[in-house]
Protein backbone atom coordinates (compact mmCIF):
# COMPACT_ATOMS: atom_id res chain seq x y z
CA UNK A 1 0.00 0.00 0.00
CA UNK A 2 1.63 3.42 -1.07
CA UNK A 3 1.67 6.24 1.84
CA UNK A 4 -1.07 8.76 1.27
CA UNK A 5 0.24 12.47 1.09
CA UNK A 6 -2.53 14.59 1.92
CA UNK A 7 -3.10 18.09 -0.25
CA UNK A 8 -5.02 21.00 0.24
CA UNK A 9 -5.12 24.58 -0.74
CA UNK A 10 -4.69 27.97 0.77
CA UNK A 11 -7.63 28.87 1.82
CA UNK A 12 -8.00 25.89 4.01
CA UNK A 13 -6.39 28.05 6.95
CA UNK A 14 -4.46 25.57 8.72
CA UNK A 15 -1.92 26.48 11.20
CA UNK A 16 1.65 26.69 9.93
CA UNK A 17 3.08 24.26 12.77
CA UNK A 18 0.39 21.93 11.44
CA UNK A 19 1.15 21.73 7.71
CA UNK A 20 5.06 21.27 8.68
CA UNK A 21 4.22 18.57 10.91
CA UNK A 22 2.07 16.67 8.97
CA UNK A 23 3.83 17.41 5.83
CA UNK A 24 0.50 19.01 4.33
CA UNK A 25 1.52 20.37 0.75
CA UNK A 26 -0.43 23.32 0.32
CA UNK A 27 -1.17 24.75 -2.80
CA UNK A 28 -1.92 28.37 -3.23
CA UNK A 29 -4.93 30.21 -4.48
CA UNK A 30 -3.67 33.84 -5.75
CA UNK A 31 -4.94 37.04 -5.11
CA UNK A 32 -4.90 40.04 -7.88
CA UNK A 33 -4.10 43.71 -7.46
CA UNK A 34 -5.23 44.80 -10.74
CA UNK A 35 -2.17 43.72 -12.93
CA UNK A 36 -0.03 42.12 -9.50
CA UNK A 37 -0.64 38.75 -8.90
CA UNK A 38 0.39 37.03 -6.11
CA UNK A 39 0.10 33.52 -4.58
CA UNK A 40 -1.66 33.46 -1.55
CA UNK A 41 0.65 32.79 1.87
CA UNK A 42 3.66 32.77 -0.08
CA UNK A 43 3.82 35.98 -1.57
CA UNK A 44 1.54 37.98 0.45
CA UNK A 45 0.21 37.50 3.73
CA UNK A 46 -3.11 39.16 5.29
CA UNK A 47 -0.78 42.41 6.74
CA UNK A 48 0.31 43.50 3.36
CA UNK A 49 -3.04 42.69 1.75
CA UNK A 50 -4.70 44.99 4.05
CA UNK A 51 -2.03 47.44 3.93
CA UNK A 52 -2.57 47.40 -0.05
CA UNK A 53 -5.99 48.34 0.10
CA UNK A 54 -5.67 51.23 3.07
CA UNK A 55 -2.68 52.48 0.55
CA UNK A 56 -4.39 52.35 -2.66
CA UNK A 57 -7.87 51.66 -2.38
CA UNK A 58 -7.73 49.14 -4.53
CA UNK A 59 -9.51 45.96 -3.45
CA UNK A 60 -8.21 42.42 -4.19
CA UNK A 61 -9.84 39.81 -6.46
CA UNK A 62 -9.33 35.88 -6.33
CA UNK A 63 -8.73 33.17 -8.61
CA UNK A 64 -7.60 29.52 -8.60
CA UNK A 65 -4.60 27.40 -9.10
CA UNK A 66 -4.74 26.14 -12.88
CA UNK A 67 -4.72 22.45 -13.60
CA UNK A 68 -0.70 22.70 -14.48
CA UNK A 69 -0.36 24.39 -11.02
CA UNK A 70 -1.37 21.12 -9.22
CA UNK A 71 0.02 19.18 -11.80
CA UNK A 72 3.08 20.71 -10.61
CA UNK A 73 2.47 19.21 -7.64
CA UNK A 74 1.25 16.33 -7.96
CA UNK A 75 3.54 14.61 -10.48
CA UNK A 76 6.41 14.40 -8.00
CA UNK A 77 3.94 13.25 -5.25
CA UNK A 78 3.44 10.36 -7.79
CA UNK A 79 6.78 9.90 -8.93
CA UNK A 80 7.65 9.46 -5.21
CA UNK A 81 4.97 6.50 -5.19
CA UNK A 82 2.99 8.55 -2.84
CA UNK A 83 -1.23 8.57 -3.46
CA UNK A 84 -2.53 12.05 -3.01
CA UNK A 85 -5.86 13.10 -1.08
CA UNK A 86 -6.23 16.35 -2.12
CA UNK A 87 -9.12 18.46 -0.22
CA UNK A 88 -10.21 21.91 -1.62
CA UNK A 89 -12.82 24.54 -1.20
CA UNK A 90 -16.09 24.46 -2.60
CA UNK A 91 -16.99 23.76 -5.92
CA UNK A 92 -19.67 26.19 -5.73
CA UNK A 93 -17.22 29.19 -4.76
CA UNK A 94 -14.15 28.70 -6.82
CA UNK A 95 -12.92 26.66 -9.89
CA UNK A 96 -9.92 24.58 -7.63
CA UNK A 97 -11.84 21.41 -7.39
CA UNK A 98 -12.81 21.44 -11.07
CA UNK A 99 -9.04 22.15 -12.02
CA UNK A 100 -7.66 19.43 -9.36
CA UNK A 101 -9.89 16.87 -11.24
CA UNK A 102 -8.82 17.48 -14.86
CA UNK A 103 -4.79 17.56 -13.67
CA UNK A 104 -5.96 13.81 -11.37
CA UNK A 105 -7.07 12.58 -14.71
CA UNK A 106 -3.74 13.00 -15.96
CA UNK A 107 -2.51 10.30 -13.69
CA UNK A 108 -3.36 5.82 -13.73
CA UNK A 109 -6.78 5.36 -11.94
CA UNK A 110 -6.73 5.11 -7.87
CA UNK A 111 -4.09 7.62 -7.04
CA UNK A 112 -5.24 10.54 -6.63
CA UNK A 113 -8.63 11.53 -4.98
CA UNK A 114 -10.13 14.97 -4.90
CA UNK A 115 -12.50 15.93 -2.08
CA UNK A 116 -15.07 18.85 -2.07
CA UNK A 117 -15.13 19.96 1.11
CA UNK A 118 -18.52 22.05 0.55
CA UNK A 119 -16.79 24.45 2.72
CA UNK A 120 -14.14 27.14 2.97
CA UNK A 121 -11.56 28.13 5.64
CA UNK A 122 -11.49 26.35 8.64
CA UNK A 123 -14.09 24.29 6.68
CA UNK A 124 -11.68 22.68 4.91
CA UNK A 125 -9.15 22.77 7.54
CA UNK A 126 -11.11 20.59 10.13
CA UNK A 127 -11.29 17.68 7.41
CA UNK A 128 -7.56 17.76 7.16
CA UNK A 129 -7.32 17.70 10.51
CA UNK A 130 -9.53 14.50 10.56
CA UNK A 131 -7.79 13.04 7.64
CA UNK A 132 -4.39 12.97 9.74
CA UNK A 133 -5.95 11.69 12.46
CA UNK A 134 -7.35 9.12 10.49
CA UNK A 135 -4.33 7.75 9.61
CA UNK A 136 -2.58 8.20 12.58
CA UNK A 137 -6.01 5.80 14.43
CA UNK A 138 -5.85 3.33 11.44
CA UNK A 139 -4.26 1.59 8.72
CA UNK A 140 -6.30 2.76 5.41
CA UNK A 141 -6.33 2.72 1.74
CA UNK A 142 -6.46 5.65 0.05
CA UNK A 143 -10.18 5.00 -0.98
CA UNK A 144 -11.16 4.15 2.94
CA UNK A 145 -9.80 7.48 3.91
CA UNK A 146 -11.31 9.36 1.30
CA UNK A 147 -14.68 7.46 1.86
CA UNK A 148 -14.51 8.33 6.13
CA UNK A 149 -13.72 12.18 4.52
CA UNK A 150 -16.51 12.09 2.17
CA UNK A 151 -18.70 11.11 5.44
CA UNK A 152 -17.63 14.02 7.50
CA UNK A 153 -18.54 16.52 4.57
CA UNK A 154 -22.19 17.29 5.40
CA UNK A 155 -21.22 17.10 8.77
CA UNK A 156 -19.10 20.25 9.20
CA UNK A 157 -20.97 23.47 11.06
CA UNK A 158 -19.41 26.60 9.91
CA UNK A 159 -20.14 30.19 11.24
CA UNK A 160 -18.54 32.81 10.57
CA UNK A 161 -19.12 37.25 11.49
CA UNK A 162 -17.50 39.88 9.32
CA UNK A 163 -17.25 43.47 10.81
CA UNK A 164 -17.78 45.44 7.97
CA UNK A 165 -19.94 44.87 4.27
CA UNK A 166 -17.12 46.58 2.31
CA UNK A 167 -15.30 43.35 1.55
CA UNK A 168 -17.98 41.54 0.65
CA UNK A 169 -19.70 44.75 -1.61
CA UNK A 170 -16.56 44.59 -3.44
CA UNK A 171 -15.88 41.06 -4.07
CA UNK A 172 -19.94 40.96 -5.44
CA UNK A 173 -21.50 39.60 -2.76
CA UNK A 174 -23.78 42.40 -1.41
CA UNK A 175 -25.01 45.51 -3.37
CA UNK A 176 -24.20 48.96 -2.84
CA UNK A 177 -27.65 49.73 -1.37
CA UNK A 178 -26.71 46.79 1.23
CA UNK A 179 -23.60 48.29 2.17
CA UNK A 180 -24.61 51.95 2.50
CA UNK A 181 -27.71 51.00 4.77
CA UNK A 182 -25.46 48.20 7.06
CA UNK A 183 -22.85 50.73 7.39
CA UNK A 184 -25.16 53.38 8.45
CA UNK A 185 -26.84 50.78 10.88
CA UNK A 186 -24.23 48.80 12.33
CA UNK A 187 -24.93 45.55 10.83
CA UNK A 188 -22.75 43.14 10.98
CA UNK A 189 -23.64 39.75 9.48
CA UNK A 190 -23.03 35.97 10.55
CA UNK A 191 -22.67 34.13 7.75
CA UNK A 192 -23.07 29.97 7.82
CA UNK A 193 -22.01 27.50 4.67
CA UNK A 194 -24.45 25.12 3.71
CA UNK A 195 -24.30 22.96 1.00
CA UNK A 196 -21.04 24.73 -0.31
CA UNK A 197 -22.75 27.88 -0.51
CA UNK A 198 -22.77 31.00 2.16
CA UNK A 199 -25.99 31.98 3.04
CA UNK A 200 -26.58 34.66 5.65
CA UNK A 201 -28.05 33.51 9.16
CA UNK A 202 -28.81 36.73 10.93
CA UNK A 203 -27.61 40.25 11.07
CA UNK A 204 -26.89 41.61 14.09
CA UNK A 205 -27.03 45.31 14.94
CA UNK A 206 -25.18 46.98 17.53
CA UNK A 207 -21.99 46.87 19.16
CA UNK A 208 -19.28 44.05 18.65
CA UNK A 209 -19.79 42.54 21.55
CA UNK A 210 -23.29 41.63 20.63
CA UNK A 211 -21.84 39.94 17.59
CA UNK A 212 -19.82 37.59 19.22
CA UNK A 213 -22.39 37.09 22.26
CA UNK A 214 -24.54 35.56 18.67
CA UNK A 215 -21.47 33.88 17.31
CA UNK A 216 -21.46 31.96 20.97
CA UNK A 217 -25.17 31.74 21.28
CA UNK A 218 -25.20 29.31 17.81
CA UNK A 219 -22.16 27.22 19.35
CA UNK A 220 -24.76 26.80 22.51
CA UNK A 221 -27.25 25.42 20.58
CA UNK A 222 -25.50 23.25 19.10
CA UNK A 223 -23.85 21.97 21.27
CA UNK A 224 -25.30 18.46 22.48
CA UNK A 225 -24.44 17.28 19.26
CA UNK A 226 -21.06 18.86 18.74
CA UNK A 227 -17.99 16.63 18.35
CA UNK A 228 -15.19 17.27 20.85
CA UNK A 229 -12.45 17.05 19.07
CA UNK A 230 -11.59 19.55 17.17
CA UNK A 231 -13.16 22.76 17.33
CA UNK A 232 -11.46 25.59 15.27
CA UNK A 233 -11.66 29.28 15.94
CA UNK A 234 -10.31 31.23 12.90
CA UNK A 235 -9.99 35.51 12.80
CA UNK A 236 -8.37 37.73 10.97
CA UNK A 237 -6.63 40.70 12.69
CA UNK A 238 -8.45 40.04 16.24
CA UNK A 239 -6.97 38.00 17.79
CA UNK A 240 -7.46 38.29 21.36
CA UNK A 241 -11.39 38.13 20.41
CA UNK A 242 -10.57 34.64 19.18
CA UNK A 243 -8.89 33.84 22.11
CA UNK A 244 -12.07 35.57 24.33
CA UNK A 245 -14.55 33.03 21.93
CA UNK A 246 -12.05 30.01 22.54
CA UNK A 247 -12.54 30.59 26.21
CA UNK A 248 -15.77 30.94 26.78
CA UNK A 249 -16.11 27.44 24.34
CA UNK A 250 -14.34 25.80 27.11
CA UNK A 251 -16.49 26.94 29.69
CA UNK A 252 -19.06 25.49 27.52
CA UNK A 253 -17.24 22.10 26.50
CA UNK A 254 -14.42 21.65 28.64
CA UNK A 255 -13.74 18.52 26.58
CA UNK A 256 -13.13 20.95 23.70
CA UNK A 257 -9.97 20.42 21.84
CA UNK A 258 -9.80 24.55 20.26
CA UNK A 259 -7.16 25.21 17.51
CA UNK A 260 -6.56 28.74 17.08
CA UNK A 261 -6.01 29.64 12.96
CA UNK A 262 -5.45 33.07 11.63
CA UNK A 263 -7.46 33.09 8.26
CA UNK A 264 -5.37 33.72 4.69
CA UNK A 265 -5.56 35.87 1.96
CA UNK A 266 -8.42 34.85 0.23
CA UNK A 267 -10.45 34.60 2.91
CA UNK A 268 -9.09 38.14 3.98
CA UNK A 269 -9.99 39.23 0.63
CA UNK A 270 -13.68 38.81 0.58
CA UNK A 271 -14.27 39.30 4.03
CA UNK A 272 -12.10 41.83 5.08
CA UNK A 273 -10.45 42.68 8.78
CA UNK A 274 -12.10 41.72 12.11
CA UNK A 275 -13.65 38.37 10.82
CA UNK A 276 -13.94 35.23 13.09
CA UNK A 277 -15.56 32.15 12.83
CA UNK A 278 -16.27 28.79 14.37
CA UNK A 279 -15.93 25.23 12.85
CA UNK A 280 -16.75 22.14 14.21
CA UNK A 281 -18.13 18.90 13.64
CA UNK A 282 -21.94 17.24 14.07
CA UNK A 283 -21.74 13.42 14.35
Amino acid sequence: MHRIRIMTDSTSDLPDSFVQEHHIAVIPLYVNFNDRVFRDGVDLNPEQLYQTVAETDVFPKTSSPSPSDFLARFTPAIEAGDDILFIGISSRLSSTIQNARIAASEFEDHRIEVIDSLNLSAGIGILVMKAVMLLQEESLSLSQLADRIRTLVPKVRTYFAVDTLEYLHRGGRCSAMENLVGSMLRIRPILEVVEGQIIVNRKVRGKREKLMNEMLELFRHDHPYIVASPVVVNQSMCAEDAQKLSQQILDLMPEATITLTQAGCVICSHCGPKTFSIVFLRP
